[in-house]
């Protein structure tokens, strides 16, 4: 009974969430314009620099990825961002819910978000530059493992504006590219000086990166991607779940809850 009603409240945000996206058309151009500029603009370099369809591919899957993720992780940061902007923190969480439900309710709408620019930037891609997607399957274990990453971002963005307040939200937009940076959006990570090799180990996303990239002719830096990427996603949700749950009480308890509200 207990799952079935947090399902439900889960379900409440999602269709919120959905709501202010349907109603609002700059969040419509949003979704479009910067993957689509970002896809450009590699696409078209790799072009001018005559490169093989081998450095190319992996080029474009990089455009790819910055695209679905920026997307996918502003839909789960936003989840505690519209209560700021709205000022109703305080009136949503006297409410009998926490904030798991509002950041996995709002995580289903940016995977949905996500998967409509991965398959609009896939066939750009196909259409415009010639790059193909590997098979389904590992697409698909690929666009989860996004997905994953982008619930990360977004649970990390929630836990400081709990400790820090509305100062804190410049971090929804900072931290995917920080996030991406690291884990050799670009170039092959054992480019990275020696730190930032050791710190891209420990990001998710770079596993799945490299799990993608095989399918293309490129050998991993890496081994154990799967098993690697997905066990550091799930480390990482219980250990943030459990700092948000305390954030969010000792926002509580020092009031951060209502002056969000002011």
């Amino acid at each position: 009974m207990r799952i079935s009603k947090w399902f439900g409240r889960c379900f409440a945000f999602t269709y919120r969430n959905f709501i202010f996206a349907k109603r609002n058309i700059f969040m419509l151009m949003e979704l479009l314009f910067w993957p689509m500029v970002t896809l450009l603009s590699i696409g078209l370099l790799g072009n001018y620099l005559e490169l093989q369809e081998k450095a190319l591919a992996f080029i474009m899957t990089g455009a790819i990825t910055a695209g679905v993720l920026q997307v996918a992780q502003l839909d789960v940061a936003y989840s505690l961002l519209y209560e700021v902007w709205s000022k109703s923190v305080k009136h949503t969480f006297l409410t009998p819910i926490g904030v798991s439900e509002n950041l996995f309710g709002s995580w289903v709408i940016g995977m949905l978000r996500g998967l409509i620019i991965f398959f609009i930037l896939g066939l750009s891609a196909l259409g415009l530059f010639g790059f193909r997607f590997p098979s389904v399957g590992v697409s698909l274990i690929f666009l989860f493992g996004i997905f994953g990453c982008a619930l990360l971002l977004g649970l990390l963005v929630s836990v400081l504006i709990l400790s820090f307040g509305q100062k804190a939200e410049i971090t929804a937009w900072m931290f995917a590219y920080v996030f991406m940076l690291l884990c050799g959006i670009y170039y092959p990570i054992n480019t990275l000086p020696v730190f930032f090799y050791t710190l891209a180990k420990y990001i998710p996303l770079t596993y799945f990166l490299e799990y993608f990239r095989q399918s293309f002719g490129f050998e991993p830096v890496l081994t154990g991607l799967l098993w690697k990427g997905f066990g550091l996603i799930i480390l990482y949700l219980a250990a943030g779940l459990s700092l948000m749950n305390a954030a969010f009480a000792e926002a509580r308890k020092k009031g951060v809850i209502v002056r969000l509200s002011e």
